[in-house]
C-alpha cells in the first residue's frame, strides 16, 4: 500500500484534514498503522497457507510437494512485507 492510496482511503472514509492544507490529519501515523494493518494481515494469511490440510496422505511424494509449494506461498505473502 502506497501513499496515495493511503490518502485516498483516508479522505473516502472521512478522516480528520488540516481545512487550511485539505492534508489528512497525522498522516505520519496513519501511515503506520496502515503498516502495521497490512502486516498483521499478511501474517494471517501466511499462516492459513501453512495451516491447510493435506488432500493426498496415501501419496507422501505429492503431499510432500504439496506442503512445499504451501511453504512457498506462505513465504511470498511474508515477503511482500520487504518489497
Amino acid at each position: 500500500m502506497n501513499r496515495e492510496e493511503i490518502i485516498s482511503m483516508a479522505q473516502e472514509s472521512q478522516m480528520p484534514f488540516y481545512w487550511r492544507t485539505g492534508e489528512i490529519t497525522y498522516l505520519d501515523k496513519l501511515e503506520r498503522f496502515s503498516a502495521l494493518v497490512a502486516s498483521a494481515e499478511r501474517e494471517a494469511c501466511a499462516k492459513v497457507c501453512e495451516s491447510l490440510p493435506l488432500e493426498w496422505p496415501d501419496q507422501p511424494t505429492f503431499a510432500q510437494t504439496e506442503r512445499a509449494t504451501m511453504m512457498d506461498c506462505a513465504a511470498a505473502i511474508r515477503a511482500r512485507g520487504q518489497a
